[in-house]
């Protein structure tokens, strides 16, 4: 098991906010901001910022070529992970995963219970791992967001968290 040692560094990572959405704009995509300004606040680096309409190629093509991107190292994505037919980002960017990162949808909902209860069911928030670059796919309500950076992803992108977390594994990610 990873551990981190007590006097660990914070490490900046350069992460890219994708929102995914037929009705967002840059002028009202209030969950992208809060993503963003949420990760500088945390010391981290915006890489990229971009909205991308709910069809299964073209979301498949953006994050392809974000985890693509040497210049990328984690990719949130906000928008798509209900249960109607245009809620498409499980089905579109899974088979994209070199391997599934199951607990933060497990801890995701389990967080969002004290918020909204049993509607937690209806969060199919995922996350995966793509040729080194982790991906964290969250609802897409601004609530959802802070939900899932505060509880979930936030401490485990800081490489001072303990015992362990992703950001002192992200070197290891691409051994085979």
């Amino acid at each position: 098991m990873s551990r981190t040692s007590p006097d660990a560094k914070f490490i900046p990572l350069r992460v890219a906010v994708v929102t995914i959405s037929d009705s967002r704009t840059e002028e009202n995509d209030s969950s992208g901001d809060y993503l963003a300004e949420s990760l500088l606040e945390a010391g981290h680096l915006l890489a990229r910022r971009k909205i991308v309409i709910d069809n299964k190629y073209a979301l498949r093509a953006e994050i392809s070529a974000l985890i693509a991107d040497e210049e990328v190292d984690i990719v949130l994505t906000t928008g798509s992970t209900g249960l109607t037919g245009r809620d498409l980002a499980p089905e579109s960017l899974e088979p994209l995963f070199d391997k599934s990162i199951e607990g933060f949808g497990e801890l995701f909902r389990a967080a969002s219970i004290k918020d909204i209860g049993a509607a937690t069911i209806q969060s199919r928030a995922f996350a995966g791992l793509a040729n080194g670059t982790v991906i964290f796919c969250m609802p897409g309500s601004p609530n959802a967001c802070r939900t899932g950076w505060e509880d979930v992803i936030k401490p485990q992108l800081d490489a001072r968290t303990r015992p362990c977390n992703l950001a002192n594994l992200m070197p290891r990610f691409m051994e085979w």
